[in-house]
């Protein structure tokens, strides 16, 4: 078997692994953005309101949500590979499946079959990661490279999607997954080894994972429909009440379980909960200012959605450049000081979105784009290795578990409170400006001549002051990485059992 491990590990190179990986991680994310794209479309061949095909996104977000610390507990323990083989097929089947989707009902279905399995990628990925790059500085890069997929995907899903969807129809953005999915799914099998914890699993945490799967739903469904259904309605409130109980309820099953879905121990590890506290504040500030900029420049600057796509494309090459040059840093500088100062670049960014009005060029939105993404980018690598790190390598399925989910929320709260934020403000600044404005005219033309730019200003204001605080939020996050303290020793991982 030694003789074995040796042959495989000089034929297979570790980095052919991490390629794999990328391609399941890109794909899964592509599908989330593109598939966006063709909700218009599917709308009208399904002669469904809007309302209705918005469940199609949030049954997605939820089923995601429910299962990604299920599958990240069950990779550590069963293995990685073949979890990450089941989420492959399944996904590949789902896509298949959602491609000949014929109403709304069917069509909710198959999202969910394939926010399942696409679910098993984030921990199982990281964790094969970690495996296959044991050492720091290595293991830094390669998780940066595989967390630049994620922006990449972002970027190229609208670019992608318009003209499939204008050439193909609605059903290729899923049936186009087919090809890709086949052939990640045939390198996973040839280049990926099994890999799992070197205890044995004694019980599964299947209360555990229900009473988690309960309160991360409630909380997800809440986020997505709040602006929709009002935060103080009964609707809102019964979300929050089932958060509270069930989280409550997971606790006590959690202390008692001896092989917890999420081990209550990580957050007695400093590192682990200021890293934790970090990627939340960050990507909270982030997402929830970011996905305005699509909006702000179809709405203000009357660029159609290719031209908007066309806008993030400096960003994905700016995280792509970034990235590898922050992992390199790894064992140079302390990983708090990369992660502190990225932080702040990535603040800087966001605020140079507070001067954008309609009179912005596409310069005004790339370059605060690209600084931002560059400041995310070069602090991204040490992000999820500082996590990787922290944890025995048999519970880093778990542990990146918990920051995709910590990920997800921080987006889904930022872009809820961003776009309440948003909406009050407009009103607020059209009541102030309202107020001070004397319309010396009575031509009902020139009255809502005035009363648009009234408006305009108002919402233009609006977009500013989301921005400034995003900014802000993001800041926060950079000095609570100060707090991030890895010793120099390094964590000492546990024993893993490659399988051939």
């Amino acid at each position: 078997m030694a003789s074995q491990d040796a042959t495989h590990e000089r034929v297979v190179s570790p980095w052919l692994v991490l390629i794999t990986v990328i391609i399941g991680t890109f794909l899964g994310r592509l599908d989330q953005t593109i598939v966006n794209l063709a909700l218009p479309t599917i709308i009208k061949d399904f002669s469904i309101t809007v309302t209705s095909a918005g469940w199609i996104a949030t049954a997605y977000i939820l089923a995601n949500a429910i299962f990604v610390p299920i599958w990240g507990k069950l990779g550590d323990t069963i293995g990685r590979k073949k979890v990450y083989i089941i989420g492959f097929v399944v996904f590949i089947l789902g896509s298949a499946l959602a491609g000949l989707a014929w109403n709304l009902s069917s069509m909710i279905v198959f999202r969910i079959i394939q926010a399942i399995a696409g679910s098993a990628d984030y921990p199982t990925a990281m964790a094969i990661i970690a495996v296959t790059f044991p050492h720091g500085k290595q293991r830094a890069q390669a998780l940066g490279l595989w967390s630049v997929s994620f922006a990449a995907a972002s970027v190229f899903g609208p670019l992608l999607g318009g003209p499939l969807i204008d050439t193909f129809g609605w059903r290729s953005v899923f049936l186009v997954n087919l090809p890709v999915g086949l052939l990640g799914l045939g390198m996973a099998l040839t280049f990926i080894r099994e890999s799992v914890g070197e205890r044995a699993p004694r019980a599964f945490d299947w209360w555990g994972a229900l009473t988690l799967g309960t309160a991360l739903a409630s909380l997800v469904l809440v986020l997505d429909q709040g602006t929709t259904w009002g935060w103080t309605s009964l609707a809102s409130a019964t979300c929050y009440v089932t958060v509270l109980i069930f989280t409550a309820i997971f606790v006590v099953i959690e202390q008692g379980h001896p092989e917890p879905i999420v081990d209550l121990k990580f957050f007695r590890n400093n590192i682990f909960v200021n890293t934790l506290i970090n990627n939340f504040i960050v990507f909270m500030g982030m997402m929830g200012s970011v996905f305005l900029i699509p909006i702000f420049a179809q709405t203000f600057l009357g660029y159609d959605a290719t031209q908007t796509g066309y806008l993030f494309i400096p960003m994905a090459f700016a995280m792509v450049i970034a990235s590898p040059l922050g992992g390199r840093l790894t064992g140079k500088v302390e990983p708090r000081w990369v992660i502190a100062g990225s932080t702040v670049v990535a603040a800087i960014g966001l605020f140079m979105f507070s001067y954008l009005d309609p009179r912005s060029s596409a310069w005004a939105i790339i370059m605060p784009l690209s600084v931002m993404a560059f400041g995310m980018g070069f602090g991204m690598a040490q992000r999820t290795n500082v996590i990787a790190s922290s944890v025995p390598v048999n519970e880093v399925g778990i542990a990146s578990s918990i920051l995709a989910l910590a990920r997800n929320i921080a987006g889904a709260f930022g872009i809820a409170l961003f776009g309440t934020i948003l909406n009050n403000t407009i009103n607020s600044n059209m009541f102030a400006i309202a107020q001070h404005s004397v319309i010396n005219s009575v031509s009902p033309t020139d009255y809502q001549t005035a009363i648009g730019l009234m408006a305009l200003k108002a919402q233009v204001s609006a977009y500013g002051s989301v921005f400034v605080l995003a900014a802000g939020l993001v800041l926060a996050g950079a000095i609570a990485a100060i707090w991030i303290r890895v010793p120099k020793s390094g964590p000492h991982p546990a024993v893993e059992v490659m399988i051939e």
